[in-house]
Order: structure tokens, then C-alpha cells, then sequence
């Protein structure tokens, strides 16, 4: 399908770090509600600054993620908070995340998207996060 002005382009933005079928699950999730994915990889300051710095280097992770086979773009250094002019210059016409985030947290890091009705909350994978595969490495490790 070409990239034209009526192409539905969802966004979703993710740290990505030791890629896991939960981030295979949002991504699949994600894909369903355009044509289009694309993915912004949040930067490894970025991603310290509100959880713990990644163990794969952003190189890394943006390699991963760009060869999941839902994913039609990624944009490496991802803003935090996605504003207008960020939404304009990639054509998103709707934002994805997982429903954990309040809803006040959406509408302080997606807030254009959320006021324009362009955002879209889905379904986390329980039980399984990039926190809970440390958890196992360093349960099996002693």
C-alpha cells in the first residue's frame, strides 16, 4: 500500500529493551489499527530518566525493532512528549500505548493526540516485562 495522504499511520513509542513477545504483542496490537506502524525508540537517557537505563544500546534495539514484521518505520531518539509538530511531520493519525498509564499520564506525554480523539489505549501482556526477564536471568543465575 503506498504511504499516500489517506494511509492510516499509527504511532507507538516503546524503550524496546531485550525485545520480548509482550513488545511483539503491542506492536501486532498497534499494527491493527492503521496501515502503517511506526515506532519511535525512546533514547537510553530518556528511558533513565523515568525507569532504569536499557541494557541494549539504542543501536540495538532500534535493530530489533525494525525487523519485527509489524513494523513499517522506526524513528530512533523518540521524543518523550509527543507534540503537534511531531505528530505533523511523521503523518500519525493515531497514537498507541499500553492502559497503563492514567489518564491523566496520556494526555501529559500524547496530550495532541489525546485531545483530538486520536489516541488509543490497548490491553498490556501481564505477567511479562522486560523488568520480569531480569527477574528470571538473575533468579537462574544462583
Amino acid at each position: 500500500m503506498s504511504d499516500d495522504r489517506t494511509t492510516t499511520r499509527v504511532y507507538v513509542d516503546m524503550v524496546g529493551d531485550l525485545f520480548h513477545a509482550g513488545h511483539v504483542a503491542l506492536l501486532r496490537e498497534a499494527r491493527s489499527h492503521g496501515d502503517r506502524l511506526v515506532v519511535g525508540v525512546l533514547s537510553d537517557e530518556t528511558a533513565a530518566a523515568y525507569k532504569r537505563r536499557p541494557i541494549m544500546t539504542l543501536a540495538e534495539r532500534v535493530a530489533v525493532i525494525e525487523a519485527c514484521r509489524w513494523v513499517d518505520e522506526v524513528v530512533p531518539d523518540a521524543p518523550f512528549e509527543v507534540t503537534h509538530e511531531f505528530l505533523d511531520e511523521h503523518r500519525i493519525t493515531t497514537v498507541v500505548h499500553g492502559d497503563d498509564l492514567t489518564p491523566e499520564g496520556a494526555a501529559s506525554i500524547y496530550g495532541p493526540a489525546v485531545a483530538s480523539g486520536r489516541y488509543v489505549a490497548v490491553p498490556r501482556t501481564s505477567g511479562l516485562s522486560t523488568t520480569e526477564i531480569i527477574r528470571r536471568v538473575r533468579e537462574a543465575a544462583t
